[in-house]
């Protein structure tokens, strides 16, 4: 099987590595990539955002499969079009795809399936702005607002806060840029990030993960597109899980089909595990960074063969999913200033060691890997508890020198710990 895969972060590194490990993969080729990917996989300079080129490469590749890692090849109908082309492709169409471009449609959705979610509200305009901040919030008896971009965002157009001031600002920023605004009730509990296989009415999960969205320990500072993860999570009943791929994913899939819309690819389901139960935080309709890195390394089922049974309608004819005993964890490092302007351009030593991914780097003609982005490596760490792996990824980390980059030292530590309940 030749597949291209589609993306140049840390995902689309450990999918090539996934895929690689798959004796019915014979050819990998990526677009763009990064300075990891291309010892793995023909690397290839295209616009990911033009269904055209991404069309003519995968038919000029001779590809059986189509990998789309971004959300936004995906919004904008990437798929559709390598699907038109009679290639198989691993992600949702435009239509379906708006469960994350849209947050609007996202909560149409839920609330048809009879799927919990936070109240919400969207503000267009900057008159209204102010009375519906008040409906949310401390001003209504919540913990936070909770301010979010209506479309997409890459996991930062985010502000959680008890600060009105700070709510109004993001909001007011949002609106004078011409992007509506969602107001959400708070949702209090730890996190899930539950990945699914899709294709159409049938759903088959993944290893829950839990990730880290604040750049520093303790879960202080900004929202960023993701610090680390790890998965499985020891706290997380596995008849909890069971519930939510009953109670919230299948019916959300099926109320998909239903609008003409059927969801293939990856849905993955945001959750805030409340006193309540779980509730939706969000839906994306991609893999996950940094899950991603987690989940893939502990899964044995061959990943070329299961992304294609995806694509092609026969996942409810694939053997039931093995894992490797144990834990994952990755951790993300980060350029300096990030989740601002990063810094970029310095050289990387250690980025080439076992457990490293890389995301925003690049390689310079003298062939030195630079930092090229915020998010610029992800390191994984396996282990028979969170503590081996803990230990096994930070380790990986301490090898690797970045001038003024950063990384949390808390990725799991709470878990490891036992010290999150139900």
């Amino acid at each position: 099987m030749r597949v291209l895969v589609i993306g140049s972060g840390a995902r689309e590194h450990a999918l090539l590595l996934g895929l690689r490990n798959d004796p019915d993969v014979d050819f990998l080729a990526i677009a763009p990539g990064n300075a990891g990917t291309a010892s793995l996989a023909a690397q290839y300079d295209v616009d990911v955002t033009s269904p055209a080129e991404v069309t003519e490469l995968a038919t000029e590749a001779g590809a059986d499969l189509v990998v789309i890692g971004p959300e936004v090849p995906l919004v904008i109908g990437v798929a559709d079009a390598v699907r038109a082309a009679g290639i198989a492709c691993f992600g949702p169409s435009a239509q379906a795809a708006r469960i994350e471009g849209s947050k609007a449609f996202a909560k149409d959705v839920m609330a048809a399936a009879g799927v919990r979610t936070a109240g919400s509200e969207t503000v267009d305009s900057p008159a209204v702005l102010d009375a519906a901040l008040d409906r949310f919030g401390p001003a209504a008896g919540q913990q936070a607002w909770v301010v979010k971009d209506d479309g997409l965002a890459a996991g930062k157009g985010v502000v959680v806060t008890a600060d009105r001031a700070a709510a109004r600002a993001h909001a007011a920023e949002l609106l004078e840029s011409g992007h509506p605004v969602l107001l959400e009730s708070f949702l209090d509990g730890p996190e899930v990030s539950l990945f699914c296989l899709v294709d159409g009415s049938t759903v088959v999960p993944l290893l829950p993960a839990q990730d880290f969205k604040r750049v520093g320990d303790g879960d202080t500072g900004p929202n960023t597109g993701g610090m680390g993860a790890y998965a499985p999570l020891p706290w997380l009943p596995g008849e909890v899980a069971s519930a939510i791929v009953r109670d919230i994913v299948e019916p959300v899939a099926a109320e998909l089909v239903s609008r003409g819309c059927p969801f293939s690819g990856l849905l993955y389901a945001g959750l805030a595990m409340t006193a309540e139960g779980p509730a939706v935080v969000e839906f994306n309709c991609r893999f996950g960074d940094p899950e991603t890195q987690a989940v893939l390394a502990l899964l044995e089922s061959p990943l070329g063969v299961l992304l294609y049974a995806t694509a092609t309608g026969t996942l409810a004819d694939f053997p039931a999913l093995r894992w490797r005993q144990g834990y994952a964890v990755t951790v993300v490092l980060a350029a300096q200033n990030y989740p601002g302007r990063p810094r970029t351009g310095d050289v990387i030593t250690g980025s080439e060691a076992d457990g490293v991914l890389h995301a925003g780097t690049a390689r310079r003609e003298d062939g030195a890997v630079v930092s090229a982005g915020g998010r610029v490596l992800s390191a994984v760490g396996t282990g028979p508890d969170l503590i081996a792996a803990r230990d096994q990824v930070y380790r990986t980390l301490s090898s690797i020198h970045l001038p003024g980059s950063h990384f949390r030292t808390d990725i799991g530590l709470a878990a490891a710990e036992g010290t999150i309940t139900l």
